[in-house]
């Protein structure tokens, strides 16, 4: 997009404040992670769980000197004002206006899976087809579509957008303001299949999409698909696709054989090559044939592009670095769009000194002054103390970026003059092309080797918070418990994310997690859950707030604090006994309570307890009477102090289970990472850990001989062996050796046999399909689950996380 704002005010009919000569070229709605503001403006999206309008002195703090915005505030000076009736509705109303107004054949893509791989192989597939524009990461709301149409300018040809909806009569919106003259449906399936009453009413809110559509491309191996589409969209040209030979695309030969896979498109025979034959792949390749060949591609040149394809990652790494770096690894791909994703990610850490390693832009059909001019704004615009350019291309123009730059040939040249590895206390960016293989100075910058990893999912942690958020009132606070290392995953990298997505709260276990917290830079309030004595000028000095559980306690703590010389009212926070008999203050206490504290210098910030069984079904009784026993004994203390603290008691399974009884704030811990007693709940979550390892060797073990330690597992026939690097001293049980734990390798699962080593394990692989040395092996993510890991162990999902060693590399995935 490129207008002024006198344009944007006419189009979408807002009040302009300010100079209506400004011209706009972007549009940030998120204060955190906007990488430029020259041509930008921040608009405020007022949403019912919030306000963006909170965010405006952030946006104009980075620099940003045009807000979109519902209301004016004066108090900011020198700032461009898009006055409009409703943020939302008006990024809608640009897009639409912007859209209409362009010379594009469009494609959309709606579906529940297969949205965002089948937009980036078309882009893969096309960009060097027609000047192409796509959606961003995975834009396809009713926010994000929006965002994505206006990335459209005159030299796009073609647009490739995928529309995403979660409700329903979410998608006539979204069709009002998009509608693509190839409309593609991807697999129907469970995602958000929860928010509506059927598959049928489901399949009807997303084909609305189609209503103008010329072209619908779609699985006809779903026949209520096929059938809906055919009862509404008959005068449209409708091609179906599929496994089913009813299909006018489908696979004509055996999948399961080794051999190129056999596509018939209305009679003509399309043989390729494929090494991933699961369904899913097929699946989308199927619909990608099917677009390809209705954009008039020959079937050579879709062979050649298939074969061309690439994986599709979506995802940055974070891992810890040589001398206290944090390194950020994008090396999967790299366009303008995935670099302005990165350079967004960067902005959730709050590290001072930032280093940059940048690859050639490859691929891309564009003028390589201009691209390259761009680049280089977005770059200079971070403040990088160091920028390492990898390449031909992009080093000619050097000049054009501010920080220290260094420019190399190729990547072996950047690890020879070992200027990445003197880099301290930093965040360093590692953003390029694939044939550059910059993977190579992760290597050799991270701090573990190990090949054994525990990836977590930061979106995961996102999607699973908000999900629970969605259940509770808008004013409702949420305390994340990151102690014991946030479960295993690593407390400050947790407890950073978390503070950058506005947690009202962090919740410890001892005073030394909270310290280490604030000192690499937590702001966010801590609560201590376990205050010792000996911490307690510790919680004082480093602006913890202790949990307070009983008068003594209570005594030594003031004591501590008026040996401090702390002159205000210290926050403290008061546990109830109610019922689990583990700690707190009993009815009985409350009078004298409330006195003590009324005397004193300190000031209660929440009173709360704990449920002891809202996990447990059969044990709602007893629950129910913990709460009541809160309800009285927390009201009581309040009339008593003469002001109202916040009151807390929910926990994970209390939030979903117990939802009306959560008072001011809840409490979320593994909730969080993606676990639930309920199957129900369950589906809603995310899968936040991948425990991972890779087969050192694979042996052949003949009749009668014995594996490991001590000769307890002794083979019946001559069996395939392999061996992991990964052991007790890992933080797998030995308990589940002998048969009783599995691995999962090539989406099938391996029993373990023999006793577990310290270091290493082996398993029975004879019936994984086509294992090799090197390939990956899934001690638990999905299949098999952290929940049937645990079961494995007799234990649960709480202990087989926090035993996991320190000696494993943690991993930080955001798609």
């Amino acid at each position: 997009m490129n207008y002024t704002v006198q344009q944007i005010a006419e189009i979408t009919n807002s009040q302009i404040i300010g100079d209506k000569n400004l011209i706009v070229k972007t549009i940030a709605f998120d204060s955190r992670i906007i990488y430029s503001t020259k041509n930008a403006a921040f608009i405020a999206i007022n949403t019912q769980k919030n306000s963006g309008e909170k965010f405006i002195e952030a946006a104009i703090d980075r620099g940003i000197t045009i807000i979109i915005s519902e209301h004016q505030f004066p108090q900011f000076e020198n700032v461009t004002w898009i006055i409009v009736e409703n943020a939302i509705d008006f990024l809608q109303k640009l897009a639409k206006y912007h859209f209409e107004n362009s010379n594009l054949q469009s494609i959309g893509i709606t579906g529940s899976n297969g949205k965002t791989i089948l937009k980036e192989w078309l882009y893969q597939c096309l960009w060097n087809e027609f000047p192409t524009v796509k959606s961003p990461k995975s834009f396809n709301s009713q926010i994000g579509l929006p965002l994505s149409l206006l990335q459209i300018n005159e030299s796009h040809k073609l647009g490739i957008f995928e529309v995403g909806i979660s409700k329903p009569n979410e998608m006539q919106k979204l069709e009002n303001i998009f509608h693509p003259q190839i409309g593609l449906l991807t697999h129907i399936g469970t995602a958000h299949a929860a928010n509506f009453e059927s598959e049928e009413e489901l399949i009807d809110e997303k084909i609305k999409l189609f209503k103008d559509s010329e072209t619908v491309i779609y699985n006809g191996d779903n026949e209520l698909v096929g059938k809906k589409i055919k009862e509404l969209y008959s005068s449209k040209k409708l091609i179906s696709y599929g496994f089913k030979d009813h299909n006018k695309v489908f696979i004509k030969n055996n999948i399961s054989k080794d051999e190129n896979i056999v596509v018939e498109y209305f009679g003509e025979e399309i043989s390729f090559p494929a090494n991933q034959r699961d369904e899913a792949t097929l699946t989308n390749a199927l619909a990608l044939i099917t677009v390809l060949k209705e954009l008039h591609i020959e079937n050579q040149k879709i062979v050649e592009k298939i074969n061309a394809l690439k994986a599709v990652e979506m995802r940055l790494e974070a891992i810890e670095g040589i001398k206290n770096n944090i390194v950020i690894n994008d090396s999967f791909n790299l366009d303008l769009d995935s670099l302005k994703t990165a350079l967004q990610f960067l902005n959730e850490y709050n590290k001072t000194k930032k280093s940059l390693v940048l690859t050639d832009i490859v691929g891309v059909n564009s003028n390589s002054q201009e691209l390259y001019e761009e680049v280089s704004e977005l770059v200079n615009e971070q403040k990088f103390d160091s920028v390492f350019l990898i390449g031909d291309e992009i080093s000619k123009f050097s000049d054009l970026f501010k920080s220290k730059t260094s420019t190399f040939i190729n990547t072996q040249e950047l690890i020879d003059s070992k200027y990445l590895t003197e880099l301290e206390n930093q965040i360093i960016l590692l953003k390029g092309a694939r044939k550059f293989e910059i993977e190579k100075l992760k290597d050799l910058v991270e701090l573990r080797k190990h090949d054994t990893v525990l990836e977590v999912n930061l979106n995961a942690i996102l999607h699973n918070i908000n999900y629970h958020k969605s259940l509770l009132k808008p004013e409702t606070k949420m305390m994340a418990m990151v102690k014991a290392n946030s479960y295993g995953l690593g407390s400050y990298e947790i407890s950073e994310f978390l503070q950058h997505h506005h947690i009202d709260y962090l919740g410890v276990a001892y005073a030394d997690e909270g310290v280490e917290l604030r000192k690499k830079g937590i702001t966010t309030p801590i609560v201590v859950m376990n205050p010792e004595q000996h911490s307690y000028d510790a919680i004082i000095e480093y602006n913890l707030e202790p949990e307070i559980y009983s008068f003594r306690v209570l005594d030594l703590f003031y004591e501590a604090v008026q040996k401090s010389g702390y002159d205000k009212k210290f926050p403290i926070h008061i546990k109830l006994e109610t019922g689990m008999h583990r700690l707190g203050f009993k009815d009985f206490e409350l009078d004298q309570l409330s006195e003590t504290l009324n005397e004193r210098n300190l000031k209660v910030q929440s009173i709360f307890s704990h449920l002891s069984s809202s996990d447990v079904p059969e044990e709602k009784e007893f629950t129910l009477k913990q709460l009541d026993i809160f309800e009285k004994n927390s009201s009581y203390f309040i009339e008593k102090l003469g002001y109202s603290p916040l009151r807390h008691i929910l926990n994970s399974s209390g939030i979903t289970s117990y939802t009306n009884h959560q008072y001011d704030m809840v409490r979320i811990g593994i909730g969080m990472l993606g676990e639930s007693p309920s199957s129900e709940i369950q589906k809603q979550l995310q899968s936040v850990v991948s425990f991972k390892t890779v087969i050192s060797q694979i042996s052949m073990v003949e009749k009668g001989e014995s594996v490991g330690y001590s000769r307890k597992y002794k083979t019946d026939h001559l069996t395939k062996i392999a061996t992991i690097p990964v052991g007790y001293a890992d933080g797998i049980p030995r308990l589940i050796g002998n048969e009783i734990g599995k691995v999962g390798i090539n989406k099938t699962l391996a029993p373990i046999v023999g006793s577990i080593c310290m270091d290493m394990m082996m398993l029975n692989v004879d019936n994984i399909p086509n294992v090799k040395e090197g390939d990956t092996v899934t001690v638990f993510n999905s299949k098999p689950s952290l929940k049937e890991f645990a079961e494995y162990c007799k234990t649960i999902t709480y202990e087989v996380l926090t035993s996991i060693s320190p000696r494993v590399k943690r991993i930080y995935i955001k798609d």
